[in-house]
């Protein structure tokens, strides 16, 4: 079984998990932890720890941090915290419609990026010109979405969990308010709205499931027939895989997909009654006696064929 170990860039900060390697680090240990940008200084959460599946695609630990990977790490999170500062306050005095989230520092190239969102493009030539020159770095500006900033900055959402997006979700993909009718959500937007602003990501989740059930099943409103009688639908319950019937007799009953089949009038109405063909008027029925016995050596025409030929031998009567 493969190990695994959970780690966060600052305190109270998100988990990442990890792979330790040959390393066993204690909880509180300061470790070094391979990044797009270099290896970078986060703290070890979970010890270790070996686990039932193999979870692939994880960052392998470079090792414990030493005292010079600490001063760089107490550099970077102190230019960070300037920029922030450096960042806000321009912002302010430029006016502009914008709002500061998150800056990220690269030490070795003297880079530094800043993230914000807005409502609409925003020019902000003159505002880079000042950072850079307030700053003394190269300074890149990128505007992020409202589910991008929620993936950065991070939050708990309704349901008390970390944000998806923030933890285990790599792309954001399309989600429709027809989502949300089709397993019979609240349409309230302060019901199905996360932390963004936007639609939840997990209306998503389920959303299959409702698709292949109701497409199996009668709709609502259709008349059917269950082994209590026929009745129509009046409400289908996916998770617990049964459609709710209300008889003509004004009785419910909740039965599972395979109890309910079309309505036996609504069948006989269109196609006549299965026994129709095989149901004989009282009058026409034959009696016993007037039933002829089956015989293989009958002929078409209903004569023995010995008989026949017994009669062609005979001589005509002179």
């Amino acid at each position: 079984m493969p190990m695994m170990c959970a780690v966060s860039f600052s305190r109270r900060g998100r988990l990442y998990y990890a792979d330790p390697g040959p390393h066993s680090p204690r909880v509180g240990d300061r470790v070094l932890v391979p990044t797009d940008d270099g290896p970078e200084v986060a703290t070890c959460v979970w010890a270790p720890q070996w686990v039932s599946e193999d979870v692939g695609g994880l960052p392998v630990l470079v090792g414990l941090a030493g005292d010079e990977d600490l001063r760089r790490n107490d550099a970077a999170r102190r230019r960070r915290a300037q920029a922030r500062v450096a960042a806000r306050r321009l912002v302010r005095e430029h006016g502009l419609p914008m709002k500061v989230i998150g800056v990220d520092v690269v030490l070795e190239t003297n880079a530094i990026t800043i993230f914000f969102t807005a409502e609409n493009r925003v020019d902000f030539r003159s505002l880079v010109r000042d950072l850079n020159r307030t700053l003394a770095a190269r300074v890149q500006l990128r505007q992020l979405s409202a589910r991008d900033s929620a993936k950065l900055q991070g939050g708990i959402g309704s349901c008390g969990r970390d944000l998806c997006c923030s933890t285990f979700l790599t792309d954001f993909e399309p989600v429709s308010v027809r989502m949300a009718k089709d397993q019979n959500l609240s349409l309230n937007p302060m019901r199905i709205s996360g932390a963004c602003g936007r639609l939840m990501c997990c209306l998503r989740y389920e959303h299959p499931l409702y698709e292949e059930f109701t497409a199996a099943v009668p709709a609502v409103g259709a008349a059917v027939s269950i082994p209590a009688g026929d009745g129509r639908v009046v409400s289908h319950d996916v998770p617990r895989q049964q459609v709710t019937v209300a008889l003509d007799d004004g009785s419910r009953h909740s039965c599972s997909r395979a109890d309910v089949c079309g309505s036996r009038k609504a069948y006989e109405a269109a196609h006549g009654s299965p026994n129709a063909g095989s149901q004989v008027a009282p009058g026409n029925r034959a009696e016993p006696d007037d039933q002829a016995e089956p015989n293989d050596e009958m002929d078409p025409g209903g004569q023995d064929p010995s008989a026949r030929r017994r009669r062609s031998r005979r001589r005509p009567e002179q």
